[in-house]
């Protein structure tokens, strides 16, 4: 069973009957998932305020369009740049072709400061190091509301969280699956009460290196994969 309730190439949420074992396991498994990210920064000057480490660090969270590199193979980014006026931001987009989000900022550099270096991508998986994570991967149970008659002149909820209640003339849910509350934050508003079933709602959301239905699909890939290697072991 599956009711989808977001799709786009950046989110996917759904709700599953799936086993929450089998969730988390397909969860995990985004760190299985191959790809490419800045992994070394070769600085030749830095007159910023900011250490070597710290820009080398941002520069690996950099997403980068996907490639899948044969290994010892790796992508060279460039940057060279020179503050002006009041200041400059050095964004991300100053590395050239292959980056996603190119407003992403790197550095501030001041007037006449410099920056020059080289940074190489390579490929990876998130269990080496979160730079090579594609996205987030994550669920919880689905909420079940129920507004008694004396709940329905609550329309404070619906100023509170308005992607869950709507209130006209009376207090109604909208979308209960957007619900990031529990029993305990209901317990000033009587005839409002919140359960949660078996069912799961599961989130995927990407940072771009990857569309989010292909971080599910890599998953189980992955997660496939690791379970032929564990039998053939216990066999």
């Amino acid at each position: 069973m599956m009711q989808l309730f977001e799709k786009t190439k950046e989110k996917i949420v759904f709700e599953t009957d799936m086993d929450i074992g089998l969730a988390n396991a397909i969860r995990r498994s985004v760190n299985e998932i191959v790809i490419l990210a800045i992994d070394e920064v070769d600085i030749y000057k830095n007159d910023s305020a900011l250490y070597d480490e710290i820009i080398a660090h941002r520069l690996g969270l950099v997403p980068l369009e996907n490639q899948r590199l044969k290994e010892g193979k790796e992508l060279v980014f460039k940057l060279k740049a020179k503050g002006s006026g009041s200041g400059s931001v050095v964004v991300s987009g100053a590395l050239g072709n292959g980056i996603i989000h190119d407003d992403m900022p790197i550095v501030l550099l001041e007037k006449d400061q410099e920056i020059e270096l080289v940074a190489k991508a390579r490929v990876g998986k998130g269990k080496e190091h979160a730079k090579f994570v594609p996205g987030l991967v994550y669920y919880k149970h689905m909420p079940k509301i129920t507004i008694a008659k004396e709940g329905e002149k609550n329309e404070e909820l619906a100023k509170i969280y308005p992607g869950v209640f709507e209130f006209n003339e009376k207090l109604k849910v909208k979308d209960e699956w957007k619900a990031n509350f529990d029993e305990e934050d209901m317990e000033d508003y009587k005839g409002v009460e919140i359960n949660f079933t078996d069912n799961l709602v599961f989130f995927i959301e990407s940072w771009g290196q990857i569309e989010a239905k292909e971080i599910f699909i890599e998953s189980c890939k992955a997660l496939k994969e690791n379970l032929k290697e564990l039998s053939k072991e216990i066999k």
